[in-house]
């Protein structure tokens, strides 16, 4: 009981005009304080040498406690009247729903220094606050190099997908790009989905060079399925830092930059989609924001307010004060002497 009125969010008073009747208690104070002084008998005395020595008794000292019972009794009964509530809301969440597989390419070259981090770092980062500005749709995860996997199946349960997008990392895959293969695996994702719309977002840094699958049968697969697809490739123009693999071990070399942007374009502009270039963190980060946009999802929340009712305590203590009153005064306080 105690918990509802620590609960101040959730806490209020259906009547709170009846807290208008508390001005009644300075007045019954006022009362109470001439009727104590117009009741007293009048005696006139020579001298009040001999009363000096007569003490009260316990029940002279004790007899106020009537009216604080009485006092405590209004209060509680304005209180009661007010009709405290403590408020439960539930809501209930209806949504269209966008099933969505992110595609992210972890090819050794990912690895390159021309973001910070690096690519495949910003790229992690970008799409998980993607993924929590996209709290009611279903989100996949799938990832490709030489080849293709599905790190996460799409799930509403986005704590499962963030953890698994933490968890990817360069050289997971036989190493290449094999944009056809990434693609193809995120369609395949999204076959059965039944979400309003169904969208790919394939980030990618290099030039489809292996796969046993053709991006443009990829392409036409991802048609058929009617999945809209964006596609990002992400890297500075010119060259970049890369690590390498030497005879002497691993080396940082600026290496050029190449993107199949011709082959980019041509899967967004076919599936409905949009194609985009990442050259630094902002511009990736802006990206998916800009992706955000234009794929809306209608959610409507619904609220129901249930009351739980916390007058009856009040009314309780109230009538227990008024028949404790009217017991001392007819019992114990019936005689003052």
């Amino acid at each position: 009981m105690i918990s509802y009125f620590m609960d101040w969010q959730h806490f209020r008073f259906a009547y709170p005009a009846y807290f208008g009747l508390l001005l009644l208690v300075p007045f019954m104070i006022w009362w109470q304080s001439r009727s104590k002084k117009s009741n007293f008998p009048v005696m006139r005395l020579t001298t009040l040498a001999g009363l000096e020595k007569i003490k009260p008794t316990g029940k002279v000292r004790l007899r106020p406690i009537l009216f604080i019972l009485r006092i405590i009794a209004v209060i509680t009964l304005i209180i009661a009247l007010a009709r405290p509530q403590s408020s439960n809301v539930t809501e209930r969440v209806d949504s269209d729903g966008i099933d969505i597989v992110i595609g992210i390419d972890v090819s050794g070259s990912m690895t390159a220094e021309d973001f910070k981090p690096n690519r495949i770092e910003a790229a992690k980062a970008a799409a998980e606050r993607f993924v929590d500005d996209r709290p009611t749709d279903r989100i996949g995860l799938v990832i490709f190099s030489g080849e293709s996997f599905t790190m996460c199946p799409i799930t509403i349960d986005h704590n499962v997908l963030k953890e698994q997008i933490r968890n990817v990392k360069s050289g997971m895959l036989v190493d290449g790009t094999s944009i056809g293969m990434g693609l193809a695996t995120a369609v395949d994702r999204l076959r059965y989905a039944k979400g309003k719309s169904k969208v790919i977002i394939l980030l990618t840094d290099g030039v489809n060079n292996t796969g046993l699958i053709d991006p443009n049968t990829a392409l036409e697969i991802a048609k058929a399925y009617k999945v809209r697809v964006y596609t990002v490739g992400i890297g500075t123009m010119g060259e970049a830092l890369m690590p390498v693999p030497t005879p002497t071990g691993t080396q940082n070399i600026m290496m050029k930059v190449e993107i199949d942007e011709p082959l980019l374009k041509q899967i967004a502009s076919e599936t409905g989609g949009k194609y985009y270039r990442a050259t630094n963190n902002k511009a990736l980060s802006d990206i998916y924001s800009n992706i955000n946009k234009l794929e809306k999802t209608k959610v409507d929340i619904s609220s129901f307010k249930h009351y739980t009712e916390l007058f009856f305590p009040f009314a309780i203590i109230a009538v227990l004060c008024l028949l404790l009153e009217m017991l001392l005064r007819y019992t114990l306080f019936k005689s003052i002497t």
